[in-house]
């Protein structure tokens, strides 16, 4: 395990701050797309400094844990990648840089998940 200090670094941009949900995109077993119009709903997540991360769901909190960042295999290809895990989920970070964040279920389903700061 690698500390949430540690490892931002490593990244590209940096996880810490605010992201607005833009879509989710469904795995090959579970083909969809929504998005906040199709489901009736905005969600952003705020990674905080000191490894919190806080759901909101139309701008009311709804979760607030913890989350880490550490290297590890990613599912689909078995690369080592940076994976970030926080709702009891974990994700490989695909894409982040200083407007975007894309994360991927680290799962068979595979689901990608896009933010915009």
């Amino acid at each position: 395990m690698i500390s949430v200090n540690s490892s931002k670094e490593k990244i590209t941009g940096s996880i810490i701050n605010t992201w607005i949900w833009e879509k989710s995109i469904g795995g090959s077993s579970n083909p969809y797309v929504a998005t906040p119009k199709s489901i009736g709903f905005t969600k952003k997540i705020i990674f905080t400094q000191n490894g919190r991360v806080i759901t909101y769901k139309n701008n009311v909190e709804i979760r607030n844990s913890v989350y880490q960042i550490e290297k590890g295999k990613a599912y689909f290809d078995q690369s080592e990648r940076d994976l970030i895990t926080f709702e009891g989920k974990t994700y490989v970070i695909e894409n982040l840089d200083n407007q975007n964040l894309t994360i991927v279920s680290n799962h068979q389903d595979g689901t990608r998940t896009i933010f915009k700061r």
